[in-house]
């Protein structure tokens, strides 16, 4: 772990694994250590230092499943009963984060077609496409005074990110699917599944693996999961380097949820 801290009369940083974490103080005040994760310091720090404090370890343990990636594998062929995907009740959830966990933002994308397909009753390949147009901020996760949901909207579209108007689809075609025993750490209640595919984002595609829910059903299939990408794989960067602050103060990782239901053809 490296450790690291500067102290004024006002806040302190503490460097935690990389990530600096701002916490103000009441007083001039001088760390001791830090053991596993825990602050030890000479002086009482606020309530609002110690809220901080918790609320960055928090988020730090409570992340989903960091999804494996490697090169482009080959499509797992379409076989056995087709399923089509239900483009009104499938999603793709997101959540992004500033670096330390806070200020996290939150929000949708549209799926507007694929189809899933079910060899033996197993869920065997299938595919989806995602609307990068549709990318919606929820209003809920933009709480500062003098920010708007709908500038970020904006922003996200533009090709400081997601750059839509060149790159309007993302896609996801499933390579592999083995069963998962019970309890995978990280992963969404009831995973029973691990599933790899191509994703392709900015017109580049990695292949994912990652634990995943699928239930089969009255001639219906659902595909639940939820996983981390890291997105400079992708090549999706804010700045222009590695040491740009604008780059440095948005984390890396994207957490991604996928809730696709389809339907008997």
């Amino acid at each position: 772990m490296k450790v690291g801290y500067f102290i004024d009369l006002h806040q302190f940083s503490i460097l935690l694994n990389g990530v600096y974490l701002d916490i103000q103080m009441k007083s001039k005040t001088r760390i001791l250590s830090v053991i596993n994760n825990k602050i030890i310091i000479m002086r009482k720090i606020s309530v609002i230092a110690l809220a901080a404090a918790g609320l960055f370890l928090t988020s730090c343990g409570d992340k989903s499943k960091t999804a494996s990636t490697a090169t482009e594998q080959q499509v797992a062929e379409k076989k056995g009963d087709v399923f089509a995907v239900d483009a009104a009740t499938s999603t793709v959830n997101w959540k992004a984060f500033h670096k330390g966990g806070f200020a996290p933002r939150w929000g949708t994308l549209a799926i507007t077609s694929g189809e899933l397909s079910l060899a033996d009753g197993q869920l065997s390949s299938g595919e989806f496409v995602i609307d990068m147009k549709s990318i919606k901020v929820d209003p809920a996760s933009v709480t500062e005074k003098d920010k708007k949901y709908t500038e970020l909207e904006t922003h996200l579209k533009s090709a400081d990110f997601f750059n839509v108007e060149k790159n309007p689809t993302a896609e996801f075609k499933i390579t592999k699917v083995s069963d998962l025993a019970a309890g995978a750490e990280g992963a969404v209640a009831g995973a029973n599944k691990t599933v790899s595919g191509n994703l392709t984002l900015q017109g580049k595609t990695l292949n994912v693996t990652f634990p995943a829910k699928v239930d089969t059903a009255d001639k219906k299939v659902s595909l639940l999961a939820k996983f981390t990408v890291n997105r400079t794989d992708w090549g999706i960067k804010f700045g222009t380097t590695e040491s740009d602050p604008a780059e440095w103060m948005i984390s890396k990782d994207i957490e991604i949820g996928i809730d696709v239901k389809a339907n008997q053809k």
